[in-house]
């Protein structure tokens, strides 16, 4: 029998443990991720789980979903992801060797 639509859970949405702090604190406010990651809404809700470890770790609402240039990345990108801009290119370099396009995913943390 399938699950009424009112109470499915939310999509799945994964981060590296190292950021959940941040996200928790309201620190981190956007992700950048590659095509295979960005086809969300705004206003869509996502359960946030941690990588590797699989762990709940709360809700986020999407803002904006954009494309952004890997040499266009700023200082307010990295600001959004509470790092230096030098540090945010290292984390998508070592996520992403192949640099393929890329989206900003703007979020707010839903207080439950």
């Amino acid at each position: 029998m399938p699950v009424p639509p009112q109470i499915q859970p939310y999509p799945k949405f994964t981060f590296f443990s190292r950021f959940v702090e941040d996200i928790q604190a309201g620190r981190k406010t956007i992700t950048i991720r590659d095509e295979s990651e960005a086809d969300w809404q705004p206003g869509q809700r996502l359960a946030l789980f941690t990588n590797p470890e699989q762990q709940p770790f709360g809700t986020i609402e999407v803002l904006s979903v954009a494309p952004v240039a890997f040499d266009a990345l700023s200082d307010e990108h990295a600001r959004q992801e509470n790092m230096t801009l030098p540090e945010l290119k290292q984390v998508i370099r070592d996520i992403y060797p192949a640099l393929p396009p890329l989206y900003v995913i703007e979020f707010k943390l839903i207080k439950t």
